[in-house]
């Protein structure tokens, strides 16, 4: 089955902008926070406490993983409260692994002597 060209760059377009803006260390932790908080998600605030970052560098940084699709904030009384745009997230995730092993299920199973997964470890069920 071929793929349509058209659905694919455009695929491609938003992996690249949404790993893009993941690929900076304040980003990947802001937006990690905003998924273990949930749908209740945070007020910059409470996530530049728990960060340990300035407000203003936290606000660059939702405003770029925004601009990437990755987060949305909603107005909360005087506040803005920002959450982790799980659809984004999961299509993201759906094209890196598009395909994975050859188009069969795949499970990821740890190397060996390590808790963590590897891809060298992944193997057609």
């Amino acid at each position: 089955m071929q793929e349509n060209p058209v659905e694919s760059t455009a695929d491609e377009a938003m992996a690249v902008k949404a790993l893009a803006a993941l690929a900076q260390p304040q980003r990947l932790r802001a937006f990690r926070a905003l998924v273990v908080a949930g749908p209740e998600g945070l007020t910059p605030g409470a996530m530049a406490e728990q960060l340990g970052v300035a407000p203003s560098a936290l606000s660059f940084h939702l405003k770029e993983l925004a601009h990437a699709g990755l987060v949305a904030s909603e107005p909360r009384g005087r506040y803005l409260v920002y959450r982790a745009s799980f659809g984004q997230m999961n299509a993201l995730l759906g094209y890196l692994t598009q395909h994975c092993c050859q188009g069969g299920t795949c499970e990821v199973a740890p190397a060996a002597g390590d808790d963590a997964p590897s891809a060298a470890a992944c193997r057609t069920c």
